[in-house]
């Protein structure tokens, strides 16, 4: 939870001071906002119905089995009820979801959603009006969420892709590089491609203008805090702290994050001569986020080589979406999603076998091909299970299409509702604080400009220089 602190100051710091009230609103009330929905009907479609599945549920928690039904397709096989869509116990923890297990199940999974929803607040800084933010962000928690969320994380048919089609362990994603992260990332591009950059990031000639953060040592405390706050989400997702395999998962996640900052630093500091401060940030939440699925299978060695791999990809990919016009302030996309993306497959390539026997209801019968070999844990492809990698395959694919088609179609029907998910050229020049949450973030510092006040010839010129201005009030 106290990774929300984390997020709030990483994105207030690479924002611009007169946004900076506007911003910190965002990631404080996007709390709230996923929990409304998640508490409403996200939980129940997300965990509804893991009691129902071969994969297990709240029972490791100590607790009976409450969550037990599901909405399914096709015949039953190996103790479940069908290839599962969507979960149908626990609106408003209620019912079935009033269980003490059950409960502790949602307090541990509200948080990994809240992740999520708080990555879009990052990439649409800066133009996003509050009653847009508002009313997404309680759909993220109450629907585009949970139900991904359920086909990994809930006994869905991602999960059963091992059991069912022979695809290794299944869909495996530890602690969320793809339910959590992916997630995130598709949504934070399909919004910021949505809602256009910010006036001024793009020039006519196509010159990207570098827009600069006015807060460094808060984008560093942020990223310190959000490293700690790592080991609750790969650590604590063992959900056991007598399951001796936790301290891997913790140290496999230290080293990600070190070796992702290493390679980063260093190429940013041969490619382009300076070691950037915001992007050693990016480097490590990338290295974090690259091994947080992997991080309980994978030995240190290929903890190293996930994070060094993820460290130099958000740098190449934060400059490949500014080449293609897509402005995302903070690196949301890169860093999440990209880097999601690569956690899921690093799954894929780098588990060694030796963790994760059951993982997904895999396990009961011969694995591999080996007689003997049926407990054997998650295994990649370099350690001789090439249909382990296709699971993850999937899992990408699905994730992205997801919440890109979805995401994007709640994005559009919410800005047509409310005129327009941006706010005008008048208050985005003026700077979101006062227009749009009533206070500056830095009265002292910064002499509040009002929308009135920006001359009209500014704001002709920005709306030329965006089209899609062209119709803002």
């Amino acid at each position: 939870m106290f990774m929300q602190a984390g997020f709030a100051l990483v994105e207030t710091g690479l924002i611009r001071a007169k946004n900076a009230s506007h911003t910190m609103s965002m990631n404080f009330m996007v709390y709230g906002l996923g929990m409304l929905g998640f508490f409403i009907c996200g939980f129940a479609f997300m965990c509804g119905g893991l009691n129902g599945t071969a994969i297990g549920g709240p029972v490791t928690l100590g607790g009976t089995p409450t969550l037990n039904s599901m909405f399914t397709v096709g015949s039953a096989i190996n103790g479940d009820h069908g290839w599962g869509l969507l979960g149908t116990t626990g609106f408003f923890l209620s019912g079935s979801g009033y269980d003490a297990a059950a409960i502790v199940l949602f307090l541990f999974m509200m948080v990994f959603m809240d992740t999520t929803a708080t990555i879009v607040t990052g990439a649409c800084a800066e133009r996003w009006s509050f009653k847009s933010f508002f009313i997404f962000s309680i759909i993220i928690g109450g629907f585009i969420y949970p139900v991904f969320g359920c086909w990994v994380w809930g006994g869905g048919w991602l999960a059963q892709l091992g059991y069912r089609m022979g695809l290794g362990h299944g869909a495996v994603d530890y602690a969320g590089s793809g339910v959590v992260h992916l997630q995130g990332g598709a949504l934070a591009l399909i919004t910021a491609y949505l809602i256009g950059p910010r006036i001024g990031k793009y020039g006519k000639d196509g010159k990207v203008n570098p827009i600069l953060p006015h807060d460094i040592p808060m984008v560093q405390l942020g990223t310190f805090i959000l490293a700690f706050g790592w080991f609750g989400f790969n650590a604590g997702s063992s959900l056991a702290g007598g399951d001796g395999r936790i301290g891997i998962v913790a140290v496999n996640t230290m080293i990600a994050g070190m070796s992702a900052t290493v390679f980063g630093v260093l190429y940013m500091w041969m490619r382009y001569g300076k070691p950037d401060p915001s992007m050693m940030c990016n480097s490590m939440l990338a290295g974090l986020v690259a091994i947080t699925s992997p991080c309980a299978f994978v030995t240190p060695v290929g903890a190293f080589i996930i994070g060094a791999v993820a460290g130099v990809l958000v740098v190449v990919s934060v400059m490949f979406f500014d080449k293609i016009k897509v402005d995302d302030p903070v690196g949301a996309i890169s860093v999440h999603g990209v880097n999601g993306a690569w956690g899921l497959i690093a799954v894929g390539l780098f588990s060694d076998g030796s963790y994760g026997a059951g993982w997904n209801g895999v396990g009961a019968t011969e694995y591999l091909g080996t007689t003997g070999a049926a407990l054997k844990g998650v295994t990649g492809l370099f350690y001789g299970d090439s249909k382990q990698l296709v699971a993850q395959a999937v899992e990408v694919v699905v994730g992205a299409g997801w919440n890109i088609l979805v995401g994007g179609l709640a994005f559009v029907i919410i800005g047509k509702v409310l005129g327009s998910n941006r706010v005008s050229a008048a208050v985005e020049i003026a700077g979101l604080d006062v227009p749009e949450m009533g206070m500056p973030g830095y009265p002292e510092f910064i002499e509040p400009r009002s929308p009135e006040e920006v001359p009209a010839t500014e704001i002709a010129a920005a709306k030329a220089a965006i089209p899609s201005l062209a119709t803002s009030t």
